[in-house]
């Protein structure tokens, strides 16, 4: 799509600006209001050393715990404050032509675009099927989340590796893979040269304000990344919390709470579903997308109930009557079905 044509600010839209103070949120993916105990805590013990600098004996420690975790080598992982900050840093691998496959997270185009990069969107019809003959063969960039945002298609492992080419990188958003159970499809352990794995924190683990992520690659691709990267890039409370969830028995936590989210999105379909509302299934991710009559009526309906859910419109390939909700247990989903009811949809 031609620059003059491409709306910046839709791009830059995100489900945080939906939900106002004191709404409940189905807008933004967070899992819980905050962080777990045992992880708040964590961090908190570590308030008293915000006096000095963090360390590079503390972040390699935390290069290590993530690369165990993924059944890598440290060198394979570099750590980044959000995953935002890794779509930041795509224009340094200095594409000819980057293919960005939608419907999905607008940030790594918008990050692409600003850096002058050319890019080619990959627009998926329902059911949103990864085809890999779609995406020109002339772009040595490809981006694509798995799960997607926000359709919550879960793309199968090798439909992705059928994306290589040589010359080519492939960048695969795993963003909410841990809201998998057992992460299936995952490539976070594939050492391919030419794949970069971008993982996040924010979603799980409720560290949104924290800004936390990696990215899991090839020691050349990163240290391409990383070229020009501020000294201290990531404060101690950050490397402390990459460390902590990377740990066994923080990844055994996060499989039981994917278990637990499987069981609520399965109820929450059927009882969007039972109202006549239209849900895109399978759904691997914890978040919904739904398309109803009026779409934009209903957002606003809900709005005045004092609910938020994510506009759609702003993800290339999706309209006006797409709405995105996060997976919510049986008593917040209780007060949106009602609000729904009532507004007759």
């Amino acid at each position: 799509m031609p620059e003059d044509r491409v709306d910046h600010a839709k791009l830059r839209h995100h489900g945080d600006v939906d939900a106002r103070p004191g709404m409940l949120d189905f807008a933004v993916n967070v899992q819980g209001v905050a962080p777990p105990e045992w992880l708040r805590q964590r961090l908190a013990a570590r308030l008293s050393d915000l006096g000095r600098y963090p360390s590079a004996e503390e972040a390699d420690a935390a290069r290590r715990a993530v690369a165990t975790r993924h059944r890598r080598l440290p060198d394979e992982v570099l750590l980044l404050a959000g995953a935002a900050e890794g779509f930041a840093m795509l224009p340094r691998l200095a594409p000819r032509l980057a293919a960005v496959v939608h419907p999905s997270f607008t940030e790594p185009e918008l990050a692409l675009r600003e850096a002058g990069v050319p890019v080619a969107r990959v627009v998926l019809e329902p059911p949103y099927l990864l085809d890999p003959v779609a995406v020109p063969d002339g772009a040595d960039l490809v981006v694509l989340g798995n799960p997607t945002n926000p359709t919550s298609v879960l793309h199968p492992a090798d439909a992705i590796r059928a994306l290589r080419r040589p010359g080519r990188t492939i960048v695969v958003d795993e963003a909410f893979a841990d809201a998998v159970p057992g992460e299936p499809e995952s490539l976070a352990a594939d050492p391919a040269p030419d794949l970069l794995v971008l993982r996040s924190l924010t979603k799980t683990w409720a560290l949104a304000g924290l800004r936390c992520g990696y990215f899991l690659g090839a020691p050349a691709i990163l240290a391409r990344l990383a070229h020009g990267r501020a000294h201290w890039p990531l404060g101690t409370l950050q490397v402390e919390a990459i460390m902590a969830t990377a740990s066994p028995a923080a990844v055994a936590e996060a499989d039981r709470h994917a278990e637990t989210l499987a069981l609520g999105r399965t109820a929450m379909i059927e009882r969007l579903t039972r109202l006549g509302v239209h849900v895109h299934a399978p759904a691997d991710g914890p978040f919904l997308l739904l398309r109803v009559a009026d779409g934009e009526l209903l957002r606003k309906h809900l709005a005045d109930q004092g609910i938020a859910v994510r506009r759609a419109d702003t993800f290339p390939g999706l309209g006006p009557d797409h709405l995105r909700v996060a997976v919510r247990g049986a008593d917040e989903v209780d007060r949106l079905v009602a609000a729904i009811r009532s507004a007759g949809v």
